[in-house]
């Protein structure tokens, strides 16, 4: 009698510890796509600004239409390219990556555009809404890290034994990460000769 007590105990000590190490494993997966929400969260940050950044520009009554509407057709494409936290392909993540360049390219030429307009420069809420948008890009680039780590520790998780039985069993498969923008390990080159 003693025996089986001692057997159930045992079995009950070794059903508990597996049923921890499933809920930790699920809980690695959970952690990377709540890093994803966070990138997400960043850039609806600078969407939201760039709108109001685009109303402010408008207000300068020569300022470069064609500048205005680049940053304004790369916001929409932008916005319209969206990830299911549970579906981070590398396809997707490409495409994802591909529309937030051509909004950072389309905000750069803006800024750089902005140079011509001194009465631009000096106003205020523009000069607010410009301080805004560096920190939301530095917010960026932190969420994106935080992103990469956590994909790494459920990679980890998914890949390595015994987590890539579990992993099998439940159809956890590896995540994308976040890559560098092709040619970003080039300087960029910046002309400012506005003739």
């Amino acid at each position: 009698m003693k025996k089986g007590i001692i057997i159930l105990i045992v079995l009950g000590v070794i059903a508990f510890g597996l049923y921890q190490w499933a809920v930790g494993f699920n809980n690695t997966a959970a952690d990377a796509k709540t890093a994803w929400s966070n990138v997400e969260s960043s850039y609806q940050r600078r969407n939201d600004l760039i709108g109001n950044l685009v109303k402010t520009v408008q207000g300068a009554a020569d300022f470069e239409k064609e500048t205005l509407e680049g940053v304004i057709q790369a916001r929409a494409e932008a916005t319209k390219t969206t990830i299911d936290a549970g579906n981070l392909t590398p396809e997707k993540m490409a495409a994802f990556q591909e529309a937030q360049s051509g909004l950072t390219g389309a905000l750069s030429k803006l800024m750089v555009v902005v140079e011509r307009y001194p009465e631009l420069k000096a106003n205020q809420n523009f000069l607010e809404l410009q301080s805004q948008l560096e920190g939301t890009e530095n917010r960026i680039n932190v969420a994106r890290d935080r992103f990469n780590e956590a994909v790494n520790v459920y990679d980890i998780h998914t890949t390595k034994f015994p987590g890539k039985l579990l992993a099998g069993m439940f159809g956890f498969e590896e995540m994308a990460r976040y890559k560098a923008d092709a040619g970003s390990d080039q300087a960029p080159d910046v002309d400012f000769d506005f003739n």
